[in-house]
């Protein structure tokens, strides 16, 4: 299968250069400036320093580089997927799409799945998600994720796989989606508990009831319990609350700490938390981290005033 990663960020990149072990692929940058540097520096300086190119990586500035791949890595950010695929429809339709972000869509409550099958109905569409950052995937360090589609995707999974990349397939594409959606928030929560130096039991305990949160919503939109036990909720929950190489935690750390936080720098998970509590709200879901997030991102709170919220509702069984 040959493919193309369109996205020249971090995580596209490094997708990029570890499935070019295994054959041709083409990254397509938005930039024509950025695309012509990295083909001459056969490195992406901007976004994944110290990861050299591949020979068998192309890398250009023109679409209609999908013309010619079987399979096309969405690598963009969620709230720039819907446009994109409206955009290119044409030159997609029919290919196997697989999403590469993490996030709700604001503007419809839809995850990536339901974007790609409306927008190229005879496209194959899957999600790659799971516990994992770019520098590690570019550096070969050994990395799982979870591929998700609706049909079986046994020779996808095969064509995406790396020694050093393993991936696990499902076809609770419900599950795989709000898992990677939600523990956004999530970390954007713990970094504020960091930030604010509140202590790492009480980061402990918030994971702990943000994972409760993550379920109860998924598992009233259709999800299966074991999949967000595994890769992509539970475990790339742990990665993300735990490091500072998460955007979203170093966001919600800027928050703890009352600091501005670079605005060219994407955190999916501020707009996936305004998002999920529409969805919440929907359906009869109490999501009180979610809520917290949205609304010291909208600057409607402040940590203090939040964490006292928290802490102060209603005591009930585990």
């Amino acid at each position: 299968m040959t493919i193309a990663v369109l996205g020249a960020g971090a995580f596209g990149t490094a997708l990029a250069i570890t499935l070019a072990q295994a054959g041709k692929v083409t990254l397509w940058a938005r930039d024509p400036a950025h695309a012509e540097q990295m083909h001459t520096a056969r490195v992406n300086d901007r976004r994944l320093p110290g990861a050299p190119f591949p020979d068998t990586l192309s890398v250009t500035a023109d679409i209609g580089c999908v013309s010619t791949a079987e399979v096309v890595l969405l690598a963009m950010p969620m709230q720039q997927m819907g446009s994109f695929l409206a955009t290119h429809a044409d030159l997609l339709e029919g290919k196997t799409l697989v999403s590469c972000s993490k996030g709700i869509d604001l503007a419809t409550g839809r995850g990536p799945i339901a974007l790609i099958e409306s927008a190229c109905p005879r496209a194959t569409a899957a999600v790659l998600t799971g516990p994992s950052f770019a520098a590690d995937i570019a550096r070969g360090l050994p990395t799982a994720l979870t591929l998700a589609a609706r049909e079986d995707a046994s020779a996808l999974q095969t064509r995406l796989s790396t020694p050093t990349l393993r991936l696990y397939r499902t076809t609770d594409t419900v599950g795989a989606e709000l898992g990677g959606a939600l523990k956004n928030v999530m970390a954007i929560a713990a970094g504020v508990v960091i930030g604010a130096k509140l202590g790492d039991s009480a980061r402990a305990a918030l994971m702990t009831r943000g994972f409760a949160e993550m379920s109860r919503l998924a598992l009233k939109l259709g999800a299966r319990p074991e999949t967000l036990d595994g890769l992509s909720g539970f475990g790339d929950l742990v990665l993300t609350c735990t490091s500072s190489q998460s955007r979203n935690f170093r966001f919600g750390l800027a928050l703890g700490q009352g600091e501005e936080f670079d605005a060219g720098t994407t955190v999916e998970g501020a707009a996936t938390a305004r998002a999920a509590v529409q969805l919440g709200q929907r359906h009869g879901i109490d999501l009180p981290v979610t809520a917290m997030v949205a609304a010291l991102v909208a600057r409607d709170l402040s940590v203090s005033d939040a964490a006292a919220a928290l802490l102060s509702r209603p005591l009930k069984e585990e």
